[in-house]
């Protein structure tokens, strides 16, 4: 018991399966009670009823599985999860299996490596093979006949495994950075950064021909330019043409034809809000300013005296 690890206080659990003998499987069990105390205990599944149990997540210390002598289980991917759910965090299982040393297409039996890569899917980390041993006649023809296995090869290989320190299913935030990375600029030529580079000698060296900004202008750049010398040959003009504004105007002419167009446009007149005021006051709304006034023709000129203004 020693090479699985148990100790006292642990909470242990012993996977058996029908070709395991009682008595075997009594001694068995006897053995771990003795080392996990009065403090831990160890509890006894079935193979076949496991992924039935009630256990809740995290319950064990330690899982042994097919261990008992004559022992023919085949573990399939439920009850591996099934295991790895019921191991707390850091937790050990230590497993035999009947497997054929030739790969073949037979589903009752499977590899070594097929099985390391079944506890792997399961969520268990950081699996060894422990060792391989071959059947005796008896135990074969017993595997042969529990799992209906016609091939040969057969022998029994013990692992053992663990379940990492964070529980199945668990997540975290990763941290990653994304930030980009900026160009480097290229270097400059240090030759072409000196024809570019006027030093304080330089602006003291006669040799140098400094030009004044202001002499670059005559008289006539000063003067304000007339609008019409701005315009592009044939802008708004032309025989067959209607007078007319290039897109994206510069030259002044949108804004001419616009305020030709308002002038040219008569003014609104004010209209009544009701048009019942001509009919006189049994027409007229509270507010309006013809309260009082005889009735008169629709569009004749109405004038109000100051006093009534005031009083609207």
């Amino acid at each position: 018991m020693a090479d699985y690890g148990v100790s006292a206080g642990q909470k242990v659990v012993v996977i058996w399966d029908q070709s395991c003998p009682v008595e075997a499987l009594k001694d068995f069990v006897g053995a771990l009670q003795s080392l996990v105390g009065t403090v831990g205990y160890v509890a006894v599944e079935n193979v076949d009823m496991l992924t039935h149990s009630k256990h809740r997540e995290s319950s064990f210390d330690v899982v042994l599985s097919g261990l008992i002598t004559h022992a023919a289980a085949v573990h399939s991917s439920d009850v591996l999860a099934e295991i790895a759910r019921i191991m707390r965090p850091g937790g050990k299982l230590h497993i035999a299996e009947p497997v054929t040393s030739t790969a073949g297409n037979d589903s009752a039996i499977r590899t070594a490596s097929k099985l390391i890569s079944s506890l792997k899917l399961s969520g268990l980390a950081s699996i060894t093979e422990v060792r391989q041993e071959c059947l005796t006649l008896e135990e074969a023809t017993s595997v042969k006949k529990q799992l209906h296995y016609q091939g040969d090869g057969l022998v029994r290989v013990y692992l053992s495994a663990s379940k990492p320190n964070y529980e199945v299913g668990s997540s975290t935030q990763l941290k990653l950075s994304f930030a980009k990375k900026r160009p480097e600029k290229p270097a400059m030529d240090p030759n072409a950064a000196k024809l570019w580079t006027l030093s304080a000698i330089d602006m003291n060296d006669d040799d140098v021909d400094i030009i004044d900004s202001d002499a670059l202008l005559d008289d006539d750049d000063l003067k304000k330019p007339d609008p019409s010398s701005l315009r592009a040959t044939g802008c708004g003009t032309g025989p067959e043409k209607k007078r007319k504004a290039c897109k994206n105007c510069t030259c002044g002419l949108a804004e001419e034809l616009e305020e030709k167009v308002a002038a040219q446009m008569p003014k609104m007149q004010a209209k009544s809000a009701c048009g019942n005021c001509y009919l006189g006051d049994a027409f007229r709304c509270a507010g309006c300013p013809y309260m009082g006034m005889p009735a008169f023709k629709p569009g004749e000129k109405i004038l109000l005296d100051q006093n009534q203004l005031n009083d609207v």
